[in-house]
């Protein structure tokens, strides 16, 4: 089979038609090699070179992303299994709203392949640290390994609804959603 996009997407659209999530965690097909396809810091998708132009393309692959326990991203098809170079995190999550309040608010975030994601038990959030700088990298995992990063906006936006809890007898900043709180720094 070759790698190219188009060939990855219909095969995709024989065997997960009228599907929102293709069962990737039932596709276990052997490695076919490296794509040249990278996804760069700024969410842009480039394959050869160049960037993916057909944005239905961007969002399909989206669908079939996974990363393994290698720490490795792959496309992964029934039959075929593809890395791919991700510069941070394959998706960006922006557009960040709040429904509610207190402990009962739930936080929303769209992704910019247009993925509402509710941060909660199936997508929760993270505030990690880049390595170097000490900068936040405020995640929201996605499925199959796979988190979207969200944009200094979106964190902003974030911020106006921290709250400060005791836990361990220690302040502690995060927000809540879905009666979850997150952490996302040190109180006091």
């Amino acid at each position: 089979m070759s790698q190219s996009p188009e060939n990855l997407v219909e095969q995709v659209n024989k065997t997960a038609k009228n599907l929102d999530q293709p069962p990737l965690d039932k596709w276990h097909p052997e490695l076919s090699g490296d794509m040249d396809l990278r996804i760069s810091r700024d969410g842009q998708w480039i394959h050869k070179g160049k960037p993916l132009g057909r944005e239905a393309i961007i969002k399909l692959f989206s669908t079939i992303l996974r990363r393994e326990d290698d720490k490795q991203y792959y496309l992964v098809t029934p039959v075929e299994k593809w890395r791919i170079q991700v510069e941070d995190t394959p998706l960006l999550a922006h557009s960040l709203t709040v429904e509610g309040s207190g402990e009962q608010q739930v936080i929303k975030l769209i992704t910019n392949v247009g993925e509402t994601l509710e941060v909660g038990n199936e997508h929760p959030l993270e505030v990690d640290i880049y390595e170097g700088s000490g900068q936040p990298r405020p995640i929201v995992r996605v499925r199959h390994g796979v988190v979207a990063r969200l944009v200094t906006a979106a964190y902003y936006d974030l911020a106006e609804h921290v709250v400060e809890q005791t836990i361990g007898g220690e302040p502690v900043l995060g927000v809540y959603s879905h009666g979850n709180f997150y952490k996302i720094g040190q109180g006091g």
